[in-house]
């Protein structure tokens, strides 16, 4: 189906979970999700199969005033998370742009900088007047960073010199700021610092050839002799326990866009299945098509029952890494079966960008990959159950 084709978006929310919403974070949800359907999913796929950012798209979600939901708006978690959801069904890089910007980056320096920081850089933060980066990862050293990390940070007067390579740093290619994560030389702590993309030193190079996400802009970045001023350390970046304080939040939100990628794939499916004719019948007369079409909507309900009940748990400042972890594991885990069986609905056409499933398919891929492996959250949750940890 073609996006000029493409019908309303069908409800997805079965057991009716936004009900727990207040009324104007049920029609905050309604006015983005319009916004979305008519701004987002349209040009998703051109600028998917040319690998490219639609860069007007930012000054339009500054308009949607959507950065920082929780903290700068005192909205729920729960909203937050199925706002995120909500990008996400629209364009699984999209969702991850703001993802990148507004979870890793804004909740790095919401969580991590220190008040005057915050006065002197959330502002233009906030209404992406700026946007940021986050770059932790590294070429040889991904689920292992926290003892692993080579990018170095050396005290010299009142700056700071960086060298290293970082990574997979989305928006690294545009961005205005990156935080980077450096290990300093005389204590070897890892720290954080707010780094001008314009400075001296400092090259994002875009990764070409991806299968998934492909409108994220993903970059290797070289650090040479990149100077920081100690004013731009983020004050309370000490090890990476306080990293983790940032990952622990951003990994819940990776397991919303698992749920947002179960609306795309269950929207696809049902409105192929309801148009396309097959021996002279709608593809969703058939009992076995509609028991695909069940599985998914059942793997999508249970995704959001879990992150529903954590988002209370979030709420309530309780979270703990294991819970965080499971929920990334299992509904990234249901996402890749429902994308799977969505794919298989659309028989031939679901190999093709042009009708979605395809590109729906290949970024779940990208999605059960990052913000911790399968296999790493598996092991945080294992260690949670025994006691015992299992990563060397």
């Amino acid at each position: 189906m073609t996006d000029a084709a493409r019908p309303a978006i069908a409800a997805t929310d079965f057991l009716d979970f936004e009900s727990l919403l207040t009324d104007a974070e049920r029609a905050k949800l309604a006015s983005t999700r319009e916004f979305l359907a008519a701004e987002v999913t349209p040009i998703c796929v051109d600028y998917w199969n040319r690998a490219e950012f639609p860069h007007q798209l930012i000054s339009k979600l500054a308009e949607q005033d959507v950065i920082s939901l929780v903290k700068n708006h005192g909205y729920s978690h729960l909203f937050a998370g199925l706002m995120h959801a909500e990008f996400t069904r629209a364009d699984t890089s999209v969702g991850t742009f703001l993802g990148v910007h507004d979870a890793l980056f804004t909740g790095t320096i919401e969580t991590l900088a220190s008040p005057e920081q915050q006065q002197r850089w959330l502002p233009e933060i906030y209404s992406l007047e700026k946007v940021g980066a986050f770059g932790l990862t590294e070429p040889e050293a991904g689920s292992d960073i926290a003892g692993g990390a080579r990018t170095t940070a050396r005290k010299v007067g009142d700056k700071w010199v960086l060298n290293g390579r970082k990574r997979w740093i989305g928006n690294a290619t545009f961005s205005d700021w990156v935080v980077i994560f450096a290990k300093d030389e005389a204590d070897g702590q890892l720290k954080a610092f707010m780094v001008d993309t314009s400075t001296l030193g400092y090259t994002a190079t875009k990764i070409e050839n991806k299968m998934s996400l492909r409108i994220v802009q993903n970059a290797d970045i070289v650090l040479e002799d990149v100077e920081v001023p100690e004013e731009n350390r983020l004050a309370n970046a000490n090890s990476f326990k306080d990293t983790n304080k940032v990952l622990k939040d951003t990994r819940l939100g990776v397991a919303w866009q698992a749920v947002g990628q179960q609306m795309a794939a269950f929207d696809v499916a049902r409105d192929y299945a309801l148009e396309r004719k097959q021996f002279g019948k709608p593809l969703g007369s058939f009992q076995m098509i509609q028991d695909q079409l069940v599985q998914i909507m059942g793997n999508l309900s249970a995704s959001t029952a879990m992150l529903t009940q954590l988002a209370g748990v979030q709420a309530r400042g309780e979270l703990t890494d294991a819970q965080s972890a499971l929920a990334k594991q299992h509904t990234s885990a249901k996402m890749r079966e429902s994308v799977a069986l969505a794919r298989s609905i659309l028989g031939g056409n679901g190999i093709v960008t042009d009708y979605h499933a395809a590109k729906i398919f290949a970024d779940a891929e990208a999605i059960y990959t990052y913000e911790g492996s399968n296999e790493v959250n598996t092991l945080i949750v294992g260690r949670a159950l025994t006691g015992i940890g299992a990563i060397v």
